[in-house]
């Protein structure tokens, strides 16, 4: 694994977790609160959570613009649920207000499975992890509605709609890896931190 600082975003949600996750693969894995915090890593995970609440504290936090600037100057990422939705270029049912990076060219809908009491698990074939399919967990999940032109499809669900992409240094997934005990989805984002 690579030697490199890997940041959690920790204003809400599920980032103890990924904490824990990145631990377990020895990988020296802080919280993010603060741009000083984020000046500090060289990558950054956006966890699952509630997009919208997330980028208002990115607001509030003052990290909005620092995030933005570190992630189009290359810093690596890996989004998940909420986190992919940050990193979208596009919210299609998002608030008016409602702000994303554009880290990754594709356009995604909010709670497109339906709401809590819909959650639901999945074993799926994950491109670049061929041994055995992943186990994942979908909660209030967003879904992949559009994908450019530079991004590589990962993981689709039933009907072929996209729920893991990657494009260059940034992997979003519609589902939580944290709370599986494989750690291939961490360790794939950490591949793409080493190259």
């Amino acid at each position: 694994m690579p030697a490199a600082r890997v940041g959690v975003l920790a204003l809400q949600g599920a980032f103890a977790l990924h904490v824990r996750a990145l631990a377990r693969l020895g990988v020296d894995a802080v919280e993010v609160r603060t741009p000083a915090e984020l000046a500090g890593v060289d990558a950054l995970v956006l966890p699952g959570g509630e997009s919208t609440t997330m980028s208002k504290l990115l607001e509030s936090q003052q990290l909005f613009e620092p995030l933005a600037e570190r992630l189009a100057g290359g810093m690596p990422a890996l989004g998940t649920c909420a986190g992919m939705i940050l990193l979208s270029r596009e919210v299609l049912d998002g608030r008016a207000d409602q702000r994303s990076f554009g880290a990754i060219d594709i356009a995604v809908r909010r709670n497109a499975f339906g709401r809590q009491v819909d959650s639901f698990e999945a074993d799926l074939q994950v491109v670049g992890l061929p041994e055995a399919p992943v186990h994942a967990v979908f909660i209030r999940a967003p879904i992949v509605e559009e994908v450019g032109e530079g991004v590589e499809i990962l993981a689709q669900v039933e009907g072929g709609r996209p729920v893991a992409c990657r494009q260059g240094p940034v992997v979003v997934t519609s589902f939580h890896p944290e709370l599986s005990p494989d750690l291939r989805v961490h360790e794939l984002f950490l591949r793409e931190l080493a190259a």
